[in-house]
């Protein structure tokens, strides 16, 4: 058996059924970021510990939620609102818990969208780390998301979750998205400033996590990157198999990435105002400075 987290934010659609895919663990605990909607009320007519936290980060939330809500057991499952755990799935951790030295395994999401499963465009089996032992792993920050630091080995999972990416409508979807791209904007020029591609990662990564990651920071790096990704996923990942809501899929993680790059664009003409402003206010203080040595 092993423990399952469920963070939540304003997640008064997704919650219901989300506690009752996980209880088939006997300690499930919701770590709600404060929302403002009925999720905590929804969530505490459930058997289950419910603990609010304010939210500053992805990583930070999830670092402060290892390190201080016991657990009652030594393993845990990471779970989103709008993800669901299914016995095929519990049923392996169940397994590879008692068996392995890994302390932390990586499952595949299977994003559902338009009540379907878009398999080919979301570069299916793209892992996320689920599963984990306390106490040796933990997150940091890396844009809106996160990335997890593993004091030991992993391993992967075969079964998989379903992720309804857009169970709360189009409308919180693209809110959502607005938000992550500032976050998404600031780390991409970070990265693009002080950051480089791992080239041996990209061609000869051991997992697809690692290639994943190496991928990403190469596609910062690229001109037209919406028009790219677009085609990228539509017709090399073959997002044109998943159909209409292939389709739709795409384009809005085309939009995602042009909102990025606008914002990118917007951060360094900040910086290089700022930096305007710093160099014309400099000589003025110096005058300042000479004038009142002469006055003395």
């Amino acid at each position: 058996m092993f423990s399952i987290y469920i963070l939540t934010y304003n997640e008064e659609l997704d919650i219901a059924a989300c506690i009752e895919s996980a209880m088939l663990s006997d300690d499930v605990i919701v770590v709600d970021s404060c929302s403002r909607d009925r999720t905590v009320e929804i969530a505490s007519q459930y058997p289950v510990r419910v603990i609010e936290h304010p939210f500053e980060s992805h990583g930070k939330q999830r670092t402060w939620m290892l390190e201080n809500i016991p657990a009652k057991y030594e393993w845990a499952y990471i779970l989103e609102a709008d993800e669901r755990m299914t016995p095929e799935l519990f049923q392996e951790c169940c397994q590879v818990m008692q068996k392995s030295e890994a302390v932390g395994y990586y499952a595949a999401e299977r994003v559902m969208f338009m009540d379907r499963w878009i398999k080919h465009s979301t570069q299916f089996p793209r892992y996320q780390l689920r599963l984990l032992q306390l106490g040796k792993v933990w997150f940091t920050d890396y844009g809106h998301t996160e990335r997890e630091v593993c004091e030991g080995s992993t391993g992967f999972l075969q079964a998989t979750y379903p992720h309804y990416t857009c169970g709360k409508g189009m409308s919180r979807w693209i809110d959502k998205h607005n938000r992550y791209s500032t976050d998404e904007a600031k780390e991409t020029l970070r990265q693009l400033q002080s950051g480089n591609v791992n080239w041996q990662q990209l061609f000869f990564g051991q997992t697809e996590v690692d290639r994943r990651h190496a991928l990403k920071d190469l596609s910062l790096r690229l001109p037209l990157r919406p028009l790219v990704r677009w085609f990228y996923m539509y017709f090399i990942l073959g997002g044109w198999r998943d159909g209409e809501a292939g389709f739709a899929w795409c384009t809005l993680q085309g939009f995602y990435e042009y909102l990025i790059v606008l914002k990118v664009k917007e951060l360094k003409r900040q910086q290089a105002n700022t930096a305007r402003a710093e160099t014309t206010t400099a000589p003025k203080s110096l005058r300042q400075t000479a004038d009142q040595t002469l006055v003395n």
